[in-house]
């Protein structure tokens, strides 16, 4: 990997003495550099070469010293380390120079052995600092794409052991669908389908993390939650009445042409679930997620629930009736369900 090395100082011969001492890794690749004769010159540099790594800087220099230009790269390029290289070597430029931001300090006449290990342990350590800002940037992204509940579970002492296992748990299962959506993205183009979307996904996963709930998947124009903890179903109703209020009050634009108001449709289940990462190992693709029969019975009870119904099984209807206000639906047969089921719907 190639380091690039900035080195600033009004030292007419230095250019060319460096070149001949590095010559070689210089021809080989290894050390490319820069050249400044001032603190005012060395910032037109950085700015034409981002990539800088090492910055090897003089003290005593015209328009601007090396101790200013310190000030300055310190506080706008962190990623980039100086060594001061200078004749005053004295305690107090020393001092002054680490206070602030130098990396190192070499005294001259410069010893080149001695320079460039320097130049590779200051060359190491800004690897290492711009791979850690590397791994935080992608952390962040990173925690976009996965739920917290799978952030939280990857923290755990024994998270390397448990890749393929799982527990059983009990909970609710909401699914979600935005009606009418897909005939609308026939007629959209596919910027804006994605831009509308998203902004239907946001305003009811806000419902969802409001009363603990967690995003399993998104699935087209549908998404699938979980709620676990004390009170689960309870929350998990209010949080599907609250999505399907939130996304009947959209205010969300619709390009010119296009008249549509969206709506819901919810299948609600709860019971008991096997929680853990379902995929393969040898892949190293792995979902966390949940499964089980009350997973499925969740989606197709959101398969038979009409645009703006909200649609429980009879069990569930036992459990919340006294809690939400709800209405017998009708006994139908439900997709891979051997026996007809009771549906109600939760109307407040």
């Amino acid at each position: 990997m190639k380091t690039k090395i900035l080195v600033v100082d009004d030292e007419a011969d230095l250019e060319l003495l460096i070149k001949q001492k590095f010559r070689r890794k210089i021809r080989e690749s290894v050390y490319e550099f820069v050249f400044a004769a001032n603190g005012q010159e060395a910032l037109t540099r950085i700015l034409e070469n981002p990539d800088t790594d090492v910055i090897l800087s003089d003290i005593n220099m015209p328009v601007m010293d090396g101790l200013t230009l310190l000030t300055h790269t310190h506080a706008e390029h962190p990623d980039m380390k100086t060594v001061i290289v200078s004749a005053y070597g004295d305690l107090g430029n020393l001092r002054t120079a680490m206070n602030r931001g130098a990396f190192d300090f070499v005294v001259k006449p410069v010893d080149f052995a001695d320079l460039e290990l320097t130049i590779e342990k200051t060359a190491e350590q800004v690897r290492q600092l711009r791979d850690t800002i590397r791994a935080i940037q992608e952390n962040n992204i990173l925690k976009m794409y996965v739920d917290e509940t799978v952030l939280n579970f990857m923290t755990r002492p024994d998270f390397e052991n448990r890749l393929l296992a799982s527990e059983v748990v009990q909970a609710t299962v909401v699914f979600l669908d935005i009606c009418g959506f897909t005939s609308l993205a026939e007629k959209m183009p596919p910027t804006d389908v994605v831009a509308l979307l998203n902004t239907y996904f946001d305003l009811v996963v806000k419902e969802f993390i409001a009363q603990g709930g967690h995003v399993d998947k998104f699935m087209g124009d549908a998404v699938m939650a979980v709620f676990r903890g004390e009170h689960h179903l309870d929350r998990a109703i209010d949080a599907a009445l609250s999505a399907r209020a939130a996304l009947q009050d959209s205010k969300t634009p619709l390009p010119a042409g296009f008249d549509y108001r969206p709506q819901v449709s919810i299948g609600v289940n709860t019971g008991e679930v096997v929680s853990g990462n379902i995929g393969s190992a040898s892949l190293k693709r792995l979902d966390y997620t949940v499964i089980g029969d009350v997973v499925n019975m969740s989606q197709r009870l959101q398969s038979a629930a009409k645009a703006g119904q909200v649609i429980i099984s009879e069990a569930v209807y036992e459990r919340v009736k006294e809690s939400f206000q709800c209405q017998y639906v009708d006994e139908v047969v439900l997709k891979n369900k051997s026996q007809p089921v009771k549906i109600y719907e939760v109307v407040e």
